[in-house]
């Protein structure tokens, strides 16, 4: 079986370049049995988050993953409507132990803009269900994200790697204070209310800002935050009529189109006459349109804004990168032996079901003859012989028939097969 991770993060690719082979949570099932039928990859996983977009692929035999990956690149490309090769210099590739390596990384938050972040690990396991939904996550992916998830709770149990946490929620709230050093005399308002949201809005609320809105899709998903800040739950069509009431807006939604353009911001700055707004957009793709930031009264930033502030606190996690990496290897070595064991199962159901057929042969014929009327210990001492000469037969007869150059390679392995004595 041959097993390789592919994909683009961000180390690799900017945020406009990311933003555009992201995979929506409505078309994920559509996209990976399109993928697995067209790219004939009989195990396929997507991993689509702000920061990165990666297909996990696992294929019988020992296949080139290099010609595998052009096969899935070219897919990836076409999908999401890009010109041919446009995301080849973004692009890596992840073959065997590396792709295992890195998806143990990746779950652990050794791979994050953040380092240690915890949000990848949900993001992950949302990836492993919607494989599964699909038909997609076969033996091997199940057996790697199942890992993936196990390696991530070692690290986060048994080193700090996940202490003093800054977030891309906390950032944010500390960049906030820069423009606004008291949130008492605030306004907030969320777009969306997915777990970043979640997130944003319980670091905002800590500082109590004078009012907090939530504007969704959903309505009733908006309400149950807003509720739960003593907020107020607004229509996400209803945006433009009350956005110049806030002073911070912060957007983090699964809209494949801007929700907030610079013509609807320009005209919420007149009516806030020209008083500043505090926007940061954690979305990808984005929420708010980019030329909203050549506005003069708009502070507008994107999640690759943010990721020096959020790593400005990191420096007591990078303590415990080493023995966070220390587990990934051993783990990763274990996977493999397992991904190598699971090549030689075809030769051990082989080799039992040839022992059963000669038990059943030695078997059936003892039977016979004791429905004759044959002795019984003659029988059982038959029976044993028989099935002792047809077991050392294919040994016995190797051994003899081994040219001189390998005779002892082949005696030096029947002896370590059957454990005999030196």
């Amino acid at each position: 079986m041959s097993l390789y991770a592919l994909g683009l993060n961000h180390q690799t690719a900017p945020l406009p370049v990311r933003e555009r082979v992201v995979f929506h949570v409505e078309r994920m099932y559509e996209a990976l049995r399109d993928v697995s039928r067209r790219a004939v990859a009989s195990e396929v996983a997507i991993l689509s988050t702000c920061n990165r977009t990666e297909l996990y692929v696992a294929e019988p035999g020992e296949g080139n993953a290099n010609l595998s990956s052009k096969s899935i690149a070219s897919w990836l490309t076409e999908y999401h409507r890009l010109k041919p090769r446009e995301l080849d210099r973004y692009l890596y590739v992840r073959p065997s132990a590396q792709a295992v390596r890195h998806a143990f990384r990746v779950a652990s938050g050794l791979d994050s803009m953040v380092l240690g972040e915890p949000q990848i690990l949900g993001q992950m396991k949302e990836a492993a269900r919607s494989a599964e939904a699909a038909g997609t996550l076969g033996t091997v992916l199940h057996k790697l994200f199942q890992r993936s998830f196990s390696v991530a709770k070692e690290v986060r149990t048994t080193t700090k790697l996940g202490a003093s946490s800054v977030s891309m929620a906390a950032a944010t709230v500390r960049l906030a204070g820069r423009i606004f050093p008291s949130m008492s005399e605030q306004a907030v308002l969320f777009i969306g209310a997915g777990e970043m949201i979640d997130l944003c809005a319980t670091h905002f609320a800590a500082r109590a800002p004078a009012r907090l809105g939530v504007a969704n899709r959903t309505p009733e998903r908006g309400r149950l935050l807003a509720l739960r800040f003593n907020g107020e739950s607004i229509d996400i069509k209803d945006i433009g009529r009350c956005l110049h009431e806030y002073d911070i807006v912060v957007s983090c939604t699964a809209s494949s189109l801007p929700i907030l353009g610079k013509g609807l911001v320009e005209r919420a700055l007149r009516a806030r006459r020209r008083k500043p707004m505090f926007m940061v957009d954690l979305a990808v793709p984005r929420d708010i349109e980019p030329e909203v930031a050549e506005l003069d009264d708009v502070f507008l930033y994107t999640l690759d804004d943010l990721s020096g502030m959020a790593s400005a606190g990191a420096d007591e996690r990078r303590s415990a990168v080493a023995q966070a990496e220390a587990i990934v290897e051993t783990q990763v070595g274990q996977f493999m032996h397992w991904m190598a064991g699971r090549g030689r199962v075809p030769v051990i159901r082989a080799l039992r079901e040839h022992a059963e057929l000669a038990r059943e042969q030695e078997l059936t014929r003892a039977l016979r003859r004791l429905q004759l009327g044959a002795d019984p210990k003659q029988v059982m001492e038959s029976l044993s012989k028989g099935l002792t000469n047809k077991l050392m037969h294919a040994p016995t007869q190797a051994l003899h028939d081994a040219p001189d150059a390998e005779s002892k390679a082949i005696a030096d392995l029947v002896a370590r097969l059957f454990r005999l004595p030196g």
